[in-house]
């Protein structure tokens, strides 16, 4: 199965898809702060674990898909890891070739690898089942965000959708008059293929830094020209000038509020079973 373009929700439906996008990003926001006052390593694996298990149940993201999402901030975690337990006073467990590894900095350490995985993982789920315009419409009811913004950021939102389309189309058309520009040089098929990338239908898209930066550049100019153009008709339709009505409005029901205390609740009871069983431990027991 392929992953879903960028800023794409995946196209199933699921419980997480069905919530409102609003109560998400604020249960997102919640967890993610509660995490923060905890540094010992088992309290946030705990609710990894559990995080990893309630988003392929309840979003029906594939494990596959999971997988690439923990390699994505995996080295960002591990680099975490390594910093501190480098960096950090108290007794010295290991040596690591000039550097003294210490107890306290690799217990830091840890806990703070796998909370970089957690919240990495609650927001792959945010973002894998929440379509932009369902969240901006439900911000735009819900947390009164004002129709300017609003409307504003959903128009970057729709471009940004559209690079993956546009950068594609770009490399198609390079790849298209590159044979050409060989035959007028007198080059043959064989050698017009050198240092070029495979693409769809066996054609080969030109891969040199000269290609892929005109390509860029191609795509920054087209894309600020849109961006212009999308300006000025937002100015002159009036955004923000009164009241707006919602075409699509986005519902808030009892079914969030249980989402929202279900989600919270496992959290907290985590934490209170951290405590109970002697290993939770927050900043001030842990630099003492």
């Amino acid at each position: 199965m392929s992953g879903p373009g960028f800023g794409r929700p995946l196209a199933h439906d699921s419980v997480l898809h069905r919530r409102n996008p609003t109560v998400k990003l604020a249960v997102l926001l919640v967890v993610s702060t509660v995490v923060l006052a905890v540094v010992d390593p088992w309290t946030p694996l705990a609710l990894w674990g559990i995080a990893l298990v309630a988003v392929a149940w309840a979003g029906r993201v594939p494990w596959r898909l999971l997988a690439r999402a923990q390699l994505l901030f995996g080295p960002f975690a591990l680099s975490i890891l390594a910093v501190n337990s480098v960096t950090r006073d108290g007794p010295v467990v290991g040596v690591l070739g000039p550097f003294e590894v210490t107890g306290p900095g690799l217990t830091i350490g840890l806990s703070l690898l796998v909370r970089t995985l957690l919240v990495g993982t609650l927001s792959v789920a945010f973002v894998l089942t929440t379509d932009g315009a369902r969240l901006m419409t439900s911000l735009h009811q819900h947390a009164r965000l004002g129709a300017r913004p609003t409307y504003a950021v959903l128009a970057g939102y729709r471009m940004l959708e559209q690079l993956p389309e546009r950068w594609t189309t770009i490399r198609l058309a390079q790849a298209a008059r590159e044979p050409a520009r060989g035959d007028r040089r007198g080059a043959t098929p064989a050698s017009g293929h050198r240092g070029r990338s495979r693409a769809d239908g066996g054609r080969r898209l030109p891969a040199s830094p000269r290609a892929l930066a005109r390509a860029a550049f191609t795509l920054l100019v087209v894309t600020l020209r849109q961006a212009e153009r999308m300006a000025v008709a937002m100015e002159t339709r009036g955004l923000g000038a009164g009241p707006r009505t919602v075409h699509a409005p986005v519902a808030l029901d009892r079914r969030d509020a249980a989402f929202a205390a279900v989600t919270v609740g496992v959290c907290v009871a985590v934490i209170a079973a951290a405590a109970r069983l002697g290993v939770l431990a927050s900043w001030g027991s842990a630099l003492a």
